[in-house]
């Protein structure tokens, strides 16, 4: 649905939701002291990066997937488990996945870019306010398509932007804030049922469930700018 939008988002902000999983990758690579993360849309491109960086003599790391999966070749994948401070500390990542990178790559005409998901959920919602801009909270959905815990975290976020004196401006973030107004007891168990949590259990993924849903654990809200993310500590 994003070019639905594409005019109205250029010069407003824009916070790239991809919460299963790569804006929590994201977050906990620079939360764990990456020191720099640059998302790109394609395989390609990484690939390209990395040879780069190779004839250059500059270490990189490359992280990313498809459908789920890791990418052959690749260093890392997408699990927010993956990217300890061992792993990442002082090292730049370069990652690119079916979805979230995508959103980012279609999100570059706004005026603030953020990512976020719920580890750095209350600092986002800050960040967000304090620029005094509309804001367009972009579910990247999975290829294409609705998926609910995106939804869920726009509608926890819409809930945090109300606490801090802001106005819902559709009626898609009133669906997003009501589905989270359910879901808030147990998230998890709200989202136990979810296409992508199914996807999870075929994948031996289910752990990364718990680590996307916790909340307000990171101590960074995250900018995307000039190709690379930046922390923005609280």
């Amino acid at each position: 649905m994003f070019p639905l939008f594409a005019e109205e988002v250029k010069g407003k902000q824009v916070m790239v939701i991809d919460i299963l999983r790569a804006t929590t990758s994201m977050v906990v690579m620079l939360e764990n002291g990456a020191q720099k993360v640059i998302p790109v849309a394609k395989v390609e491109e990484a690939l390209a990066m990395k040879a780069l960086a190779d004839e250059q003599g500059r270490a990189i790391c490359i992280a990313g997937e498809r459908n789920g999966i890791k990418v052959d070749g690749f260093d890392f994948g997408n699990s927010p488990q993956e990217f300890t401070s061992d792993a990442v500390a002082g090292k730049e990542v370069v990652i690119t996945t079916t979805n979230g990178t995508h959103a980012l790559d279609l999100s570059k005409s706004g005026s603030h870019v953020w990512v976020g998901g719920f580890l750095n959920l209350s600092l986002s919602a800050a960040a967000i306010a304090a620029a005094l801009n509309d804001v367009y909270l972009f579910c990247a959905g999975w290829k294409g398509h609705f998926n609910l815990e995106d939804t869920l975290f726009a509608g926890a976020l819409a809930e945090e932007l109300l606490a801090l004196g802001g106005e819902i401006g559709d009626d898609a973030t009133r669906a997003a804030l009501a589905i989270w107004k359910k879901a808030k007891p147990n998230p998890a168990e709200f989202l136990s049922d979810a296409s992508h949590v199914q996807r999870f259990q075929t994948m031996h993924a289910t752990s990364d469930l718990e680590v996307c849903l916790q909340i307000n654990t990171s101590k960074k809200a995250v900018k995307y700018e000039n190709g690379e993310l930046v922390a923005i500590p609280s």
